[in-house]
């Protein structure tokens, strides 16, 4: 079923993100990691797609067992890096088989080690609103998810140019909008009311990440431009030297459960929990929330 109608018959909601673990060793432990999140009734769980789709069987291969052994409404991430459009079409056409319903369309990131240029990178789908086109003009049905930046993606010259980036998205056939993590909700609400103001009333899911360390939190922050807020940091640091990671955990757990619960109560439409494949922390932060 396609993830906005979802949406409209079942707010709030929570969905999860995973990652395919790239031993299949591993993967036995993985599904039961999300056997356990089954408990909290994800409306849908979304599986990331790897730098230049370097993780691409495996994503389809874990959205199949999520779909057998947990019965989850599964989308898969999709890249176009590197992508050619017979890739892109051979992805589309294995996940419409197994019978998915959306997908999120994402430009993707430089893959760690690649020496090209950004024109080679990126040659058929230059932006994710090209491989938005793509997929609406080859996959009618398919619903489309897009990535929503509240704090602006670190290449954008400006937030209004990523204001307008998002609203091309929608203009080429997104149907949803999921946003990157952030730690202060007046930033979702703003940029929500700033799409809005642009057009875009596509619903805009917010992505949330509990803090688990501050080693997590570190390598986080070295990946996206998310901003802590002050009075944040300052407890994570206290709790480490009062309490060590333990209290640090508790003090992520109790943040997320803020944010939630204020997002919810502002009228967000559901939350997305970037679960790092773990379930204790997001079943911890969810308890009684929905």
């Amino acid at each position: 079923m396609q993830i906005p109608q979802l949406i409209k018959a079942r707010s709030p909601f929570v969905s999860l993100e995973f990652f395919p673990p790239k031993k299949q060793e591993e993967w036995p432990a993985f599904l039961k990691v999300a056997g356990e999140l089954g408990q909290l009734r994800p409306l849908f769980v979304s599986v990331t797609y790897g730098a230049g789709g370097s993780t691409q069987s495996n994503t389809l291969e874990i959205c199949e067992r999520l779909i057998e052994t947990c019965g989850f409404e599964v989308m898969p991430h999709l890249t176009g890096v590197t992508a050619g459009t017979d890739k892109i079409d051979g992805f589309l056409d294995a996940i419409r088989r197994l019978g998915i319903d959306n997908v999120l369309a994402l430009r993707g990131d430089r893959p760690a080690g690649y020496t090209g240029t950004d024109a080679e990178l990126f040659a058929v789908f230059p932006h994710a609103s090209d491989l938005v086109t793509h997929i609406r003009k080859n996959q009618p049905d398919l619903a489309i998810g897009v990535a929503g930046f509240p704090e602006a993606h670190a290449e954008a010259p400006s937030f209004a140019t990523d204001l307008e980036v998002m609203r091309r998205k929608v203009e080429c056939g997104a149907d949803f909008i999921i946003t990157q993590l952030y730690f202060d909700n007046r930033t979702y609400f703003d940029y929500v009311d700033r799409l809005r103001a642009l057009g875009v009333t596509v619903p805009v899911v917010p992505g949330i990440l509990p803090i688990r360390s501050l080693a997590s939190l570190r390598f986080v922050l070295e990946m996206c431009n998310a901003r802590i807020p002050g009075r944040l940091i300052n407890a994570l640091i206290k709790a480490h030297e009062e309490g060590g990671p333990a209290a640090v955990y508790e003090i992520g757990v109790a943040h997320a459960r803020e944010q939630i619960k204020g997002l919810l109560d502002g009228g967000a439409p559901g939350v997305h929990l970037y679960t790092l494949n773990k379930a204790d922390m997001c079943l911890a932060v969810m308890d009684g929330l929905l």
